[in-house]
Order: structure tokens, then C-alpha cells, then sequence
């Protein structure tokens, strides 16, 4: 499973690329308009560190504008991916889009017919929304089930399923057995998913027993 981080923290992406863990970045207008800074250049500086797809959003709602959005967004760097949402205007808009061999994630999935549209529409991505379907009291995961089970139904249609509105670890575990391609979460959860109480209990164990010895390594 390829892991994404959703955010636009700098020292984070960088960290994390720093370990091999990032392979790539999804980013929204509302997480940078919180950032206060430029948009096209925020994509811009996180293109520069990540080498895989950054999903850079478009504002606009119409097809037409959607894809002029697009293309500008495409310019800023080859590993840019456009963002659209699941609605008649961003389906058509990502068909064109693909159509010029750019990558395109298409968010705001919620049900598996979307899905098949948009893998219709040549998406690169689907960005299907687990914990928003948890909110509601439904079970995310089998959203995620499910569009697994129809796309590889079909061995033409080669987008990837993007778990998105990822809360806990437990969602990351759950969506990988699943077979989701990647999963987008924040820095927060991807810290959180080396964490075990038991490594950190064996570690003291480990050198609490190395310190005895008197030794060194070097």
C-alpha cells in the first residue's frame, strides 16, 4: 500500500519523505487556505520534495472551468494530480483532462457506482470517504469492499483506490487487508502507526539489559 499524507505541513512531508513513507500528498483548498500562503505556491514547494502525485483542487464547479483550473494546475509540476469532485461537471471535466495524459483523483466518493464513473472517466484516483461514511453510521470499509470487488472485475479499468478521510490506524490496517492501493491520512495517524505499547516496553527491556554490560558499540 502506497501511503499519501494529507496536509500541507512542510516539516512534516518532509519527515516523513525523509524515511520512505510518503508517496505522495493530498492537499484541499480548505487545508491551504488555513496554511495562509499562495496556493499554487504551496503544490509548487511540495511537488519539489515529494516525487510521486500531489493532488492540487480545483474551485470551480463547471466542467468547462474545471478543466481550464486543471490544466493550469497541471503546469506547476509534472507530478501534479488534479483533484475534482464526483459530480456530472467533474466527470466530464476528468475524461478531458485524462484525455491530455494528465493524473486526476477524483474526491468525494461515497458510493461504488460513483466509483465506476469515475474509473469510466479515466481517473487515475478515486478518493473514497471512510470516515464520513462512519459519521453517518455506516461502516466505511465496505464502501472500500466494494469498489475493490467491481475494479477487479474488470481488468480495464486501472484507477486506484485512494481511502481517504482516514481517522485512526485501525482504518489504515482495515483498508490495506481490503486491498485499497493507497491510503491518504494526516501526519498525526502516520506517526501513530509505529507505535506499540509492547515495542516500547521490549525496547526498555532491551537496553536496560545493554547497560548492565557496560559495553559500546562504537
Amino acid at each position: 500500500m502506497k501511503f499519501f499524507i494529507d496536509s500541507v505541513d512542510i516539516e512534516a512531508i518532509k519527515k516523513f519523505t525523509l524515511s520512505g513513507m510518503v508517496d505522495g500528498v493530498t492537499t484541499n483548498p480548505s487545508i491551504i487556505a488555513k496554511s495562509g500562503r499562495d496556493f499554487k505556491e504551496v503544490i509548487r514547494e511540495i511537488c519539489s520534495i515529494v516525487p510521486g502525485p500531489v493532488s492540487a483542487e480545483v474551485t470551480a464547479t463547471k466542467a468547462s472551468q474545471m478543466i481550464e483550473e486543471g490544466e493550469v494546475l497541471s503546469k506547476l509540476a509534472k507530478n501534479v494530480t488534479v483533484k475534482v469532485p464526483l459530480t456530472w461537471d467533474g466527470l466530464e471535466a476528468c475524461k478531458r483532462l485524462a484525455d491530455q495524459n494528465i493524473m486526476v483523483n477524483v474526491t468525494l466518493c461515497f458510493s461504488a457506482q460513483q466509483a465506476l464513473l469515475a474509473a469510466k472517466a479515466g481517473a487515475a484516483f478515486i478518493s473514497p470517504f471512510i470516515g464520513r461514511l462512519d459519521d453517518l453510521g455506516e461502516d466505511g470499509m465496505d464502501l472500500i469492499k466494494d469498489i475493490r470487488a467491481i475494479y477487479d472485475n474488470y481488468s480495464n479499468l486501472k484507477t486506484e483506490i485512494l481511502a481517504a478521510s482516514i481517522r485512526t490506524p485501525d482504518h489504515v490496517r482495515r483498508a490495506a487487508i481490503l486491498g485499497a492501493d493507497v491510503s491518504t491520512l494526516p501526519p498525526t495517524v502516520l506517526e501513530e502507526l509505529a507505535i506499540h505499547p509492547l515495542t516500547d516496553k521490549g525496547l526498555k527491556a532491551f537496553l536496560d539489559d545493554w547497560e548492565k554490560t557496560g559495553q559500546n558499540i562504537i
